[in-house]
């Protein structure tokens, strides 16, 4: 299946070591959908969850599916990458990123479109060399905040100077870049002000931890009615070079960004 991840907004993470998640899934409608072998799968079931994610992507899904690795170093790591390689799944998903090399060793081997997760302070202080080898970056917040010792309750704030240079760093290597997940299951309001957040700070989607929060995703990275209205109008009076627009000045960056809006709005 095609990949364009400028066009994901919802990227699912699941545990490949549970059916029940792995069928619910393939039915919930993110826009790409992640069987995690790492984080969300006990050591004692990681080959399991291995054999699973192999298994699953031998079908075709109605979206593009990727596999995230265990870590470099991690004991399944080298099974992970070798399971990868030979499996049916659309792209694969390096955590705890912190090196260029490492990305791109993972990339010739899989050959896959790799997805790298900025995890780590030493992540962030190498993402623009790692985004220079990635297909997209991921924003790995929880482990992000672990990494920098943050106390449980900071929040985003003090993330937020980390954020903006992982987004940076992939915009710089002109490839995608997707805000990490939202921890409360039961707090729709906070779910869609986080996302919101995402989206002002330049993120093209971000990654879930429920099906739950797949449509209220889609809501919060689509452009508004005024949004849609607005860059109709800019394409309808553009010219070409500068010229004014609703008392401002527009040039074909703006025409560009209109484009992109409406492209994204066309996905509702």
């Amino acid at each position: 299946m095609k990949l364009d991840l400028f066009a994901v907004r919802s990227l699912l993470f699941l545990p490949a070591s549970n059916p029940r998640a792995i069928a619910r899934a393939r039915e919930a409608g993110a826009d790409l959908t992640v069987l995690d072998l790492e984080d969300a799968v006990r050591p004692e079931d990681k080959a399991l969850a291995r054999a699973a994610a192999v298994d699953a992507v031998r079908e075709p899904w109605p979206m593009p599916v990727a596999i995230r690795l265990n870590h470099a170093g991690s004991p399944w790591h080298d099974e992970d990458v070798e399971a990868v390689r030979h499996s049916g799944a659309d792209a694969v998903v390096v955590p705890r990123a912190a090196s260029a090399d490492e990305v791109m060793a993972i990339k010739e081997w899989a050959a896959r479109p790799t997805l790298a997760m900025v995890e780590t302070a030493a992540g962030v202080l190498a993402a623009v060399e790692i985004a220079r080898e990635a297909a997209a970056l991921i924003a790995g917040t929880n482990d992000l905040a672990a990494d920098l010792r943050l106390p449980p309750d900071a929040g985003r704030e003090p993330l937020q100077m980390a954020l903006q240079s992982i987004m940076l760093a992939a915009r710089a290597a002109g490839i995608a870049v997707f805000d990490g997940v939202f921890n409360g299951l039961k707090d729709p309001k906070g779910f869609l002000e986080q996302a919101a957040s995402g989206r002002r700070l330049g993120f093209d989607g971000k990654s879930l931890i429920h099906p739950d929060q797949i449509e209220p995703c889609h809501r919060a990275f689509a452009p508004s009615e005024a949004e849609i209205e607005r860059a109709r109008r800019l394409l309808a009076a553009a010219t070409g070079g500068a010229e004014r627009f609703d008392d401002e000045m527009i040039e074909r960056m703006h025409v560009e960004a209109a484009e992109r809006l409406l492209a994204r709005a066309s996905q509702a």
